[in-house]
């Protein structure tokens, strides 16, 4: 070890930055994380629409502690592989709070959805927001994800 140039030792430590970076950038969330939580806004949309006043909140509040339960197991360390479980400072702090500012900003949407549904005289206004949303989610969740997490620096 007391033979290594400082270029070689310098160069070694950038070649492992850079690969702890790549690594980084590819954690994410899996595609079925994705689908699961379209079809969680499905059934809380089915939940208003078509249920008594307390069962959009019972669904809400379900639907909130199964993905918690879920979101906070996966990103505590993503498993890309079987061997290769990455620890979470490397993944990035600032993720959980990404993922969490993303569900507020796709809870607005419903809303701003629902709202423009129902003025236009739609009937069951929330579950046509509900499908909408989840579309969005099962379709662009990581890409929306992966463009959050570069503004964030995450």
């Amino acid at each position: 070890m007391e033979n290594i140039a400082p270029e070689d030792a310098s160069a070694a430590l950038a070649a492992v930055g850079h690969a702890r970076a790549q690594v980084a950038e590819e954690v994410g969330l899996p595609r079925w994380y994705w689908w699961g939580l379209a079809g969680g806004w499905i059934f809380v949309g089915l939940a208003g629409a078509m249920g008594p006043g307390w069962l959009p909140l019972a669904a809400t509040l379900a639907f909130g502690a199964a993905h918690s339960t879920v979101a906070t197991r996966l990103l505590s360390g993503q498993q890309r592989t079987p061997g290769l479980r990455v620890s979470a400072d490397v993944a990035g702090a600032k993720i959980p709070v990404v993922v969490i500012g993303m569900l507020l900003g796709l809870v607005a949407l419903t809303i701003a959805v629902a709202m423009a549904l129902d003025a236009d005289g739609a009937g069951h206004a929330q579950m046509g927001a509900a499908v909408f949303v989840a579309v969005v989610v099962g379709l662009g969740g990581p890409e929306i994800l992966r463009v959050l997490r570069r503004w964030a620096r995450a």
